[in-house]
């Protein structure tokens, strides 16, 4: 099969972001570089903006030059988007729509960036609490105030997964647990903080895939929107 007929078995999702409220991402890492390219023109010429996750640096680097300058690339999360939107100020974002995200460790940061940098694409704003793990509990207990007035929270952790069910004791909103593949031994490859987030305690705690920043952020994303058509006249007293 020729790159000509590679690239046409792209079909970009134009009207996704009209439909459901979550544009269609370009998953890199399952497509080739040609493909890549594709996808990135129909949704430029569809929609004009475009997000691509899973990009490493040397698939970004054998984009065309034209591409390159349409994208804002971040190494960390591996993703790019359309520049424009990457570089919005974080204070004309709606902030009344605001994500907490947090990690329990710095090995953690990749996959909360790719939260944040999803939700800055589709326009909300998120504030990053890093490197407050368990094993240093009065870490996370510094920023319960925020964690207990914040509508989403998206907790990303490796290891044995123990943030989310403190989390989820503590906030009120929405609570997004993220298993990560950082881990050793027993915890190797994120499925010992998976179980530890589909077991948790804690009621009402979400999950996500391991390690999908992306997937969390739209979650966030979907329950953001749900809220913002409830009033709150609508909504039943607390008892």
């Amino acid at each position: 099969m020729n790159t000509k007929d590679r690239a046409t078995m792209v079909r970009f999702d134009v009207g996704r972001r009209q439909r459901i409220g979550l544009a269609e991402a370009v998953l890199a890492d399952v497509k080739s570089t040609e493909q890549i390219a594709e996808a990135i023109n129909q949704a430029s010429a569809g929609g004009g903006s475009v997000l691509v996750t899973r990009l490493l640096p040397e698939r970004f680097a054998a984009l065309s030059a034209a591409q390159r300058a349409l994208l804002d690339y971040d190494p960390v999360s591996r993703t790019a988007m359309t520049a424009v939107l990457a570089r919005r100020d974080q204070k004309v974002l709606e902030s009344d729509r605001a994500v907490a995200i947090i990690t329990g460790g710095t090995a953690d940061v990749a996959v909360a960036r790719e939260a944040a940098r999803t939700l800055t694409f589709h326009g909300a704003a998120s504030q990053e609490i890093a490197d407050v793990g368990v094993a240093g509990l009065w870490r996370v207990m510094e920023h319960r105030e925020l964690i207990e007035t914040m509508p989403v929270v998206i907790v990303c952790a490796g290891m044995e997964g123990a943030l989310f069910s403190v989390v989820g004791g503590l906030a009120r909103g929405v609570v997004i647990a993220v298993p990560t593949s950082n881990g050793y031994g027993v915890a190797e490859g994120g499925k010992v903080a998976l179980g530890s987030a589909l077991a948790s305690c804690a009621p009402g705690v979400a999950v996500s895939n391991i390690d999908n920043g992306y997937g969390a952020a739209c979650m966030a994303l979907r329950a953001l929107a749900l809220r913002d058509r409830v009033s709150p006249a609508d909504q039943p007293p607390l008892r």
